[in-house]
Parts: C-alpha cells; sequence; structure tokens
C-alpha cells in the first residue's frame, strides 16, 4: 500500500509528444499497427522534451514502442466486458483480454517502424504503420528489441492472423480523383487500399446493413465507398476546396 500511496502522491504522467497522422477521426484507422505500412506519421516531441540528447541512438532501432494515451475516451469511463470486432461485435471479453481503448487509465501501445529521425529545426521522428488518431498524445517512446519482444511460441486463440482483406477498387470517377490528389500526396493511393482493404465498418454493419455507404475522412479528404460481394468500391474522392 506504501508503494502505491507513493505513486499517487507523485508527479501525473505527461505527454511528451503528439503523433500527427493521416487520421482525423477514428473511423478507418487501422484497427492494429503495421496492416498499412504505407501510412507514415511524424511524431513531434514538445515542451521539456524537444532535445536532441533524448533521442541519441534512436536510430540504432528500425522499430519502436508507442505509449500513448486514449485520450478521445478520457470521459467515457472503462467497461469491464467489452465486445471485440474481431469477435463480431456480438461476443463479449473481459476488457484485459483484449486492446479495446475503453481501459481504467486510457493508456494504449503500439509498435511502429522508425523511418527518419529529424533534428531540425525541432525533434521529430517519422515512423510508419502507426493506427493512432491524428495528435494523439505519445506519453513514452522504448525501442522494439527482437530477442526479447519477438516470441515465436506465442499465441492469441480469438486473433490468430490477420483477418482475409477486401479488395479494393476505384470507380472511373474516383480514379481520376485519385490521380489528382497524388500530384500532392504520391503515397495516397497505397495508404487507400491498405487502410480500406481492412474493413472498416463496424462489424455487425457487415450483416445487418450491407448496402450501407460510408465516408472515410483520410489527410484533408473525404473517400465515400461500400462494400458489394465481398468488394469494396471507392466511388469518390472529395477535398475541402473540390
Amino acid at each position: 500500500m506504501a508503494n502505491l500511496l507513493t505513486y499517487c502522491a507523485g508527479d501525473p504522467l505527461q505527454p511528451i509528444a503528439l503523433i500527427r497522422t493521416p487520421f482525423p477521426d477514428k473511423f478507418s484507422i487501422p484497427r492494429q499497427p503495421g496492416l498499412a505500412p504505407s501510412v507514415t506519421a511524424r511524431i513531434e516531441f514538445t515542451g521539456d522534451f524537444d532535445h536532441l540528447a533524448s533521442i541519441q541512438g534512436i536510430e540504432q532501432h528500425s522499430h519502436l514502442w508507442l505509449l500513448f494515451e486514449f485520450n478521445q475516451h478520457r470521459d467515457h469511463g472503462w467497461r469491464e466486458r467489452v465486445r471485440p470486432p474481431r469477435l463480431g461485435g456480438n461476443k463479449s471479453m473481459g476488457v484485459f483480454a483484449t486492446r479495446s481503448p475503453f481501459r481504467p487509465n486510457n493508456i494504449g501501445l503500439s509498435v511502429v517502424k522508425l523511418v527518419e529521425v529529424v533534428r531540425e529545426p525541432e525533434v521529430a521522428l517519422v515512423v510508419a504503420g502507426a493506427d493512432l488518431l491524428d495528435q494523439t498524445p505519445i506519453m513514452d517512446i522504448k525501442p522494439y528489441v527482437p530477442y526479447v519482444d519477438c516470441l515465436p511460441d506465442a499465441r492469441s486463440e480469438f486473433a490468430q492472423a490477420k483477418p482475409a482483406p477486401l479488395s479494393v477498387h476505384f470507380t472511373d470517377q474516383a480514379r481520376l480523383q485519385l490521380s489528382e490528389h497524388q500530384q500532392l500526396r504520391p503515397e495516397l493511393g497505397a495508404v487507400l487500399v491498405e487502410v480500406l482493404s481492412q474493413d472498416p465498418r463496424p462489424a455487425y454493419h457487415a450483416s445487418k446493413n450491407p448496402d450501407k455507404r460510408y465516408a472515410s475522412r483520410l489527410y484533408d479528404l473525404d473517400v465515400h465507398w461500400h462494400v458489394r460481394d465481398q468488394q469494396l468500391w471507392v466511388t469518390a474522392i472529395t477535398g475541402d476546396h473540390d
């Protein structure tokens, strides 16, 4: 009990950085890291943590662990039982048996690939494969160490492998719009395919409302799409100034 009281009386946790990602809202964010490897994000250090000394040697690691705050869930409370999308949203499990954001302390963990170390004018890290909302607070960064972090005998019975992806297709109109927007963002086509092939629909929509039309917000774009016969069709890609 003494240790617990000491911890509670100490300084509160504070973010060391914010991450800038293409995901301004939660819909369409990949449900796990690494599923959209073409998605790059920028970790921008803040306040007292914006110093080169704090990241010296970080380029010796190919991947990093990010500890972050599910900051949009601060006021939602935690749930003892949740319904993982991987189980179709129909079966509940204990929150500590899942990666649900509805946790007592709103802390998440994600592994990303280190792409670039930016040293000036501000200290920043460019990473790939992030599954985080834009401007998510980063609480800590630790190196991914393969010989201890990669466990070949590990198992997860309800998530043994990543789900089979949907095939992604573009209408003629959407393909023309994609070509226009790729002049500014050459990676856009790959990002769209990787993100949308994961089927961002809520699990219960796939069976109860198969004809529903959707719009995903990526960067400053609205991507309109629907699923037909297990094929995802992008019908329009519009920007704020279109």
